[in-house]
Formats: structure tokens, sequence, C-alpha cells
């Protein structure tokens, strides 16, 4: 699994850190029953501190992406039903989409962007 941390960006270190985990899940580079790195060698690895991947890998437990065992560690197991996530992507669409308005971007404008995201994962 790679990942990209931007120093310089305005997002938060562990929120990038649970986004870009996110995207390797939905792209299929990491699935069901994986692996992640300890937080001690994740956080060597990218050169950041233990407890913010302990912060991303906390966030994601919560959301369902991943469950923490001791033996085991951080393991991938979406535990999720769709009329959750659903209610979640529409709350955070919402912001979104409320920026995109503001920015002149229209409703066809949108669902081309949607519609190009969903193939990126389906190509995997």
């Amino acid at each position: 699994m790679y990942l990209k941390i931007d120093f310089n960006s305005d997002e938060a270190i562990y929120m990038q850190l649970r986004n870009q985990i996110i995207y390797s899940i939905a792209t299929s580079e990491i699935q069901e029953g994986d692996n992640l790195p300890s937080v001690r060698d994740l956080a060597d690895n990218i050169g950041i501190n233990m407890h913010t991947v302990n912060k991303a890998y906390t966030i994601l437990k919560q959301e369902g992406y991943l469950k923490l065992d001791r033996r085991k560690g951080a393991v991938i197991a979406i535990d999720m039903n769709k009329m959750q996530a659903m209610e979640e992507m529409r709350e955070e669409l919402r912001v979104t989409l409320a920026k995109a308005f503001c920015k002149n971007i229209s409703c066809k404008e949108a669902h081309d962007i949607v519609d190009e995201i969903f193939k990126e994962f389906e190509r995997r």
C-alpha cells in the first residue's frame, strides 16, 4: 500500500491517512482481511508521530473500515450497512455540493465528476 502525505496541506495528517486507506480499499489495493502495518511501523515509514497513525486507525475502526486485534493488529473489516453508508455519504456530499454550487459548478459537471471517480474504482 502506497501512502503519500502532503505535509504542506491544510488537511490534518491523520485525515489524509484515513482518506488514503479508504481509497485503497475502494480501489482493491487492500482488501477485506488484509493487515495494515503496525502503528509504529507505519509512523516510522511515513515519518510521522505514532499518535497520528493511532488516531487515523481509531477513526477507521469507528467508521467500520477496520478491526483492531491485539494479535493481528489492524485488519481491514468492512462493517457498515448500506443505509447507514448512504446517509453518511448524503451528509458529506451536502457540504461538498454546497461548495461546488458556490463556485458555479453545474449539476451536470458534478455528475460527470462522480461518474469519473466511480470509474476509477470499477477499473480495478
